[in-house]
C-alpha cells in the first residue's frame, strides 16, 4: 500500500491539454520539506493565483488562492513516463476517487463528507471556496470562547435578579432554569409572551410567563399575526446565548406581574415596560463589570478550554490566511480569556496575540460593520491607548471599523470571512452591509444533532402514521365528494363509485372516520412531544414542527455561508476546502422523481 499511496501522491493529476499558460489543478493538500513560501506552497513546482488573475468556478466562485501547476514542470511530467492517467476522465476520475478514499482511510483521516454526517461538522447554505478567503476574522465570546452556559449565564442572572431586588421588585423564590428558552425564541413584548415561530413568521409555539400555551390558545392569539423581527418595537430575537439569562428572568417577572406582586409604587408597569426594567438590570451588571470581574477571577469555573482550537488557527495562519480578532469585549477581559484558553495549547513560547494579524476590542458591534467610530491604539499592558488614524497589521486597537480593516490590510468584500455566534450582531450586518462571507457558530447545534439522530424511529413511526391518516382521509374525501353528488342528483365521480348502495357509501365513511379520528389521538401527542430530546418546552433548535424550519434556521440559512458547532471543527477540513452546498428540495421536487423501468423507459414509481 505504501507504493501506491507515494504513486498517488506523485500522480494526483488528469493529463491536461499544454497550453502556454499556468493550467489550474485543484490538488489535495500537500506538504513539503523544503523551498516552501509562507503559505505551504512550493514556489519552483506550483503558483497560487492572485486576486488580480483570479477567475470564476462553474458555480460561480472565485478561483483566487488555486493552485496552479507551472509549465515546464507539467511537460516533464508527461515526458518522464509519469503519464499513466490516460483514457475519459469519468473512468479516471473513478478510479482515482476511489484511491483518494482508500489512502483517506489508511491515514485516518476522515474524508469531508464523513465529517459533515456527524454533530462536529461544518454544514454550508451558500457555496464557499476557502481557498479564495485571504482573511479570517473572529468574533471572541461563545466563538472563540465558549462559555459554561449555567454558570456564565446563571451568574448573568444572579446579577440581574439582584438589581430588579435593589429597586423593589419580587425576586424572592425564583431560581435560573436554563431550559425554560432556547436560542431562536422570539419575545412578544406586548403580550408577555415567549414564542416560537416558523420559516414564514407564523407561531408555532408559545408560552406566557412560564406556562406553555395550548395549540388552541396559540392559534387564538396568532392566527392573524407574523412575527417580524423588523418591529423592533414589539419583537425581541433570542439571537444568543447571552439571551438566554434575560429571557429567563423576563417570563419569570410576567408570572409575578400577572400574580400583581409587583408594588404598585414601581409605577403601572405593562409587559413592554417590564421588559426595559429586566434588560436595564442585565444591563447594569454588565457595565458596571461585577459580573467579568468575577470570571476574570477565576475563568476556570466559567470557561470550557478547547485543545484543539489553536490547532484550527494555526492552521489557517500557516495556509496563508491572515486571522483577525473582532470583539466588543474591552482590552483587559480579552486578554485574560484568551490567555487562559489559548496559552497552554500554543507551541513554544507563541502568545495569543501572535496568532492574529489584527485585534480589535470594544468594535462596537454591529455599528461596527455599519460607521465609523474613532481608532484608538492600545499601546502598554495596562490598556493604556492612543488615538491613532490607519491601521496596520499586526497592531492592537480599539474601536474603528471594518472599513478600516479593509483598507488596511487592502483586502475587500468577499475575501473576508467573518465567524461568530450573533446572527445579527455578527453574521448579518457583515453580510448586509460590507458582503463579507459569514460563518455561525451554534454550540447547541451537537445536542441537536444527536438528539435528531436518537428520534429517528419514533419520528419515522409518527410519519408513517400520518401517511397512513393520508391515505384514508383521501378515501374518505372521495366517498364523501360521492354522497354529495349522490344528494344533488349527479353521477359520482367513477361508475364504480355510482353504483355503491347507500348503506355501504356511509358505513364505509363512518369506519374511516373512526380510524381517523383514532389516529389524531395517536398522532396528536407524538408531534407534541416531538423533540424533545432536545428541549421539552419548545422541541428542536431547527425545525418548527415535524416538517417546517424554525425562523432561527431561516435567518441561519439566509445570512450564514456555513454554520458549525464550535471553531474547532475546521481542523476535520483543511483551510483549503471547497463547501459547497447540498441540492434545495423544492416543493415540487417530491411529486417528480422517475425510475427507469428495465427496458429504459420511464416509470412515474407513484
Amino acid at each position: 500500500m505504501a507504493t501506491n499511496s507515494l504513486l498517488y501522491l506523485q500522480n494526483p493529476f488528469p493529463r491536461p491539454t499544454i497550453s502556454p499558460k499556468c493550467l489550474v489543478i485543484r490538488v489535495p493538500r500537500m506538504v513539503f520539506k523544503c523551498g516552501c513560501s509562507s503559505s505551504g506552497v512550493h514556489e519552483d513546482l506550483f503558483s497560487l493565483t492572485s486576486s488580480s488573475k483570479s477567475d470564476v468556478d462553474y458555480l460561480g466562485q472565485s478561483t483566487k488562492g488555486d493552485l496552479n501547476v507551472k509549465l515546464e514542470h507539467l511537460e516533464a511530467f508527461w515526458l518522464d513516463g509519469q503519464a499513466t492517467l490516460e483514457g475519459p476522465i469519468e473512468q479516471v476520475a473513478r478510479m482515482e476517487a476511489e484511491k483518494a478514499d482508500g489512502l483517506l482511510r489508511d491515514l485516518g483521516i476522515p474524508s469531508p463528507s464523513a465529517a459533515r454526517l456527524s454533530p462536529r461538522g461544518i454544514f454550508c447554505s451558500r457555496t464557499l471556496n476557502l481557498r479564495s478567503i485571504s482573511a479570517i476574522g473572529y468574533d471572541m465570546d461563545y466563538t472563540l470562547m465558549h462559555y459554561n452556559v449555567m454558570a456564565w449565564e446563571g451568574r448573568a442572572y444572579d446579577y440581574c435578579m439582584d438589581n430588579l431586588k435593589n429597586l423593589g421588585f419580587p425576586v424572592e423564590g425564583l431560581a435560573f432554569d436554563p431550559d425554560l428558552v432556547i436560542r431562536g425564541l422570539v419575545i412578544d413584548k406586548e403580550k408577555g409572551n415567549l414564542v416560537k415561530a416558523d420559516r414564514f413568521g407564523y407561531v408555532n409555539r408559545a408560552m406566557h410567563g412560564t406556562k406553555m400555551l395550548s395549540t388552541r390558545a396559540v392559534s387564538e392569539m396568532y392566527g392573524r399575526e407574523l412575527v417580524d423581527l423588523r418591529k423592533e418595537s414589539r419583537w425581541e430575537f433570542l439571537n444568543t446565548l447571552f439571551s438566554v439569562s434575560e429571557a429567563v428572568a423576563y417570563m419569570q417577572m410576567v408570572d409575578r406581574l400577572d400574580e400583581g406582586a409587583i408594588p404598585a409604587d414601581l409605577g403601572p408597569l405593562d409587559y413592554k415596560g417590564l421588559y426595559k426594567a429586566v434588560g436595564k438590570a442585565l444591563f447594569r451588571a454588565h457595565v458596571e463589570g461585577q459580573l467579568k470581574s468575577e470570571i476574570m477571577s477565576k475563568p476556570e469555573l466559567f470557561v470550557e478550554p478547547d485543545p484543539e482550537l489553536p490547532l484550527a488557527l494555526l492552521d489557517q495562519k500557516e495556509a496563508g490566511k491572515r486571522l483577525l480578532l473582532i470583539t466588543n469585549s474591552d482590552y483587559h477581559y480579552t486578554d485574560k480569556m484568551m490567555q487562559h484558553s489559548f496559552k497552554r495549547f500554543l507551541p513554544n513560547d507563541m502568545g495569543w496575540r501572535d496568532l492574529f494579524d489584527m485585534v480589535i476590542v470594544s468594535a462596537r458591534k454591529p455599528e461596527f460593520f455599519q460607521m465609523s467610530h474613532p481608532l484608538y491604539e492600545v499601546v502598554t499592558g495596562e490598556g493604556l491607548m492612543r488615538p491613532c488614524f490607519k491601521a496596520h497589521a499586526g497592531g492592537l486597537y480599539s474601536g474603528g471599523s471594518a472599513q478600516m480593516v479593509e483598507n488596511s490590510l487592502n483586502i475587500h468584500g468577499d475575501e473576508i470571512l467573518y465567524v461568530g455566534d450573533h446572527i445579527y450582531t455578527d453574521v448579518s450586518q457583515s453580510k448586509v452591509h460590507l458582503r463579507w462571507r459569514t460563518a455561525l457558530i451554534c454550540r447547541e447545534l451537537e445536542e441537536e444533532y444527536n438528539a435528531l439522530i436518537h428520534s429517528r424511529s419514533r419520528r419515522a413511526t409518527l410519519i408513517e402514521l400520518i401517511n397512513q391518516k393520508e391515505v384514508v382521509g383521501d378515501l374518505f374525501n372521495q366517498l364523501r365528494l360521492a354522497l354529495q353528488r349522490r344528494t344533488k342528483g349527479r353521477p359520482a365521480q367513477t361508475l364504480a363509485a355510482t353504483n355503491m348502495n347507500d348503506q355501504e357509501l356511509t358505513e364505509s365513511m363512518q369506519k374511516l372516520l373512526i380510524v381517523m379520528q383514532r389516529l389524531d389521538e395517536k398522532i396528536a401527542p407524538m408531534l407534541e412531544a416531538d423533540g424533545e430530546l432536545f428541549n421539552k418546552r419548545w422541541g428542536f433548535l431547527s425545525r418548527a414542527g415535524l416538517w417546517d424550519k424554525s425562523h432561527l434556521m431561516r435567518q441561519i440559512e439566509k445570512y450564514a455561508d456555513i454554520y458549525t458547532s464550535r471553531v474547532s471543527n475546521f481542523l476535520n477540513y483543511t483551510p483549503f476546502m471547497y463547501f459547497r452546498s447540498q441540492e434545495q428540495t423544492l416543493a415540487h421536487d417530491s411529486y417528480s422523481y422517475y425510475c427507469s423501468d428495465q427496458n429504459g423507459s420511464l416509470v412515474n414509481r407513484e
